[in-house]
């Protein structure tokens, strides 16, 4: 019992992947002419996690939950209008604590679409409604294909604090953030398109799969901050700023998390949909943010701007799950209270 009481505050193995590969790029960081060979890899791993990710989306699973409109719109101003917003407003006062590459990093970090599989599995454990939440992460993660980089383009690359990864983007147009999109979704849409051939091999092979998403995301994490250390990253970066980092994501997530709460009951959704807009409308997804912070900030000191999402990631897990537990013991009190079988 002490040992598995233990284990919910263990942090889990790839968050101690990820701390390794960030541990690994500062001890060995690469750089000169092997950096650029480990840029092509990294990239092609990159073209095939967005395969793997729409090769693996289901149409039937998205068509099923289509029809829940309201709940999939409250989602997607949740995560698309709410954040970036936030994000905005955000701005000029972390612009007075922090360098501009972080700044740029968290609100770059509210432009993302949600997670799949972290969304889907707490909704689950809530009691939620699980059809919905596949349908409404699903479709968050598409839409981000082409949301996130045209927002980025508007409020970092044209609208982005001076200096920084935004001064050094300056030049870029939103023709040019289109074709940086191009970059993710044709992969993609290769996916689906292929899907009738290697979906069924894909599904049988998840477990092993999740290796493929993980791996590509290591690479990027250690390709970036082996660059951001090059740079002197931990020279420029302190306990403080750090603290200040995780302040800033806890103050976001609560106040969306608070939001997707309030407007869920307001609009008259029932729980098991308020679960779904809760956990589906709060997150961030590390599994796609990497990816495009590699491709929208390819000349920019990437390792500052990922890291607030990194800290975010690990953030939203810890609470949501705590949230998760909650909203499950709510619903087998309301079954005993009514006599059904929880």
């Amino acid at each position: 019992m002490r040992a598995a009481a233990l284990q919910r505050f263990l942090p889990e193995t790839f968050t101690l992947c990820l701390l390794g590969t960030v541990l690994l790029a500062s001890l060995l960081p690469v750089a000169g002419p092997v950096a650029d060979v480990f840029g092509d890899v990294t990239t092609g791993a990159i073209a095939l996690l967005f395969f793997l990710h729409g090769a693996r989306l289901s149409r039937q699973a998205v068509l099923s939950g289509l029809g829940h409109w309201r709940l999939h719109l409250l989602v997607m101003l949740l995560t698309f209008v709410l954040f970036p917003l936030l994000g905005v407003l955000l701005r000029p006062l972390a612009l007075q604590v922090f360098a501009p590459d972080l700044v740029t990093g968290l609100l770059f970090l509210c432009l993302l679409p949600s997670t799949v599989q972290s969304s889907i599995a707490l909704t689950a454990l809530a009691r939620g409604n699980v059809p919905a939440a596949i349908c409404s992460a699903s479709l968050s993660n598409f839409l981000g294909i082409f949301i996130t980089p045209v927002l980025a383009g508007i409020l970092i690359l044209h609208g982005g604090p001076a200096g920084g990864v935004a001064s050094s983007a300056a030049g870029m147009s939103l023709d040019a953030v289109w074709r940086i999109a191009a970059q993710l979704l044709l992969p993609f849409l290769a996916g689906q398109c292929l899907r009738p051939l290697v979906g069924a091999w894909v599904d049988r092979h998840k477990s092993v799969l999740k290796y493929v998403d993980q791996g590509s995301i290591l690479l990027v994490v250690y390709g970036a901050f082996s660059e951001a250390v090059v740079d002197g990253l931990w020279s420029r970066l302190s306990g403080g700023t750090l603290a200040g980092l995780l302040l800033a994501c806890a103050v976001l997530l609560a106040v969306v998390l608070a939001s997707a709460t309030f407007a869920s009951r307001r609009l008259g959704f029932g729980t098991e949909d308020e679960i779904a807009i809760v956990f589906c409308g709060s997150k961030k997804s590390l599994a796609s943010g990497i990816p495009m912070a590699k491709v929208l900030f390819a000349t920019g000191p990437l390792g500052m701007v990922i890291l607030p999402l990194m800290l975010f990631h690990q953030l939203q897990l810890m609470v949501c799950a705590t949230l998760a537990g909650r909203y499950a013991r709510r619903g087998v009190a309301r079954a005993a209270a009514v006599g059904e079988r929880p």
